[in-house]
């Protein structure tokens, strides 16, 4: 019981742990493109569980500690809630973290290139355009992959 809030390391290197990993998680999650964070697939979990488990050393070292594994929780909540405050504040910031649209199609013309580069599939964009009710990319004005990964779609307007 004693061991329960005694710290392996000093504190100070717990804070320094939590923001190298989740600066360096969050360039990695970033690098890995828009559409990876759109939809979670059973894939997405077992990649986000097995993530958790494998920067787990690099956050505790050799700490099991109570005290150090709340230290570490908050830390990572702070870093959360900064990049959040400082992402609302800053368009330069939002767009290096957060990235901006892009567009996929434009006036009925499908750019595979961009969906190669960004990772969406044919079969993903298509689902895009029967939620907008739109049946074939001739009917598309604009398609956007938005930095959710959601696929944006806007059709073109029908003549009355």
């Amino acid at each position: 019981m004693p061991d329960l809030f005694a710290l392996a390391m000093p504190w100070w290197e717990f804070i320094l742990r939590a923001v190298v990993v989740y600066a360096v998680v969050l360039g990695m999650v970033r690098l890995s493109g828009k559409r990876a964070l759109g939809q979670v697939t059973p894939f997405d979990v077992l990649l986000i569980v097995l993530l958790g488990n494998a920067v787990q050393n690099a956050l505790l070292g050799t700490d099991t500690s109570l005290a150090g594994g709340l230290l570490l929780a908050a830390t990572l909540i702070l870093l959360n809630y900064g990049v959040g405050w400082i992402t609302a504040r800053s368009r330069r910031m939002e767009r290096l973290i957060e990235g901006e649209p892009v567009v996929i199609a434009r006036n009925g013309k499908l750019f595979d290139s961009v969906l190669r580069r960004e990772l969406v599939s044919r079969a993903d964009f298509e689902v895009a355009m029967r939620q907008q009710s739109c049946i074939g990319v001739e009917e598309v004005e604009l398609a956007l992959l938005e930095t959710n990964g959601h696929i944006t779609i806007i059709p073109k307007r029908k003549d009355d």
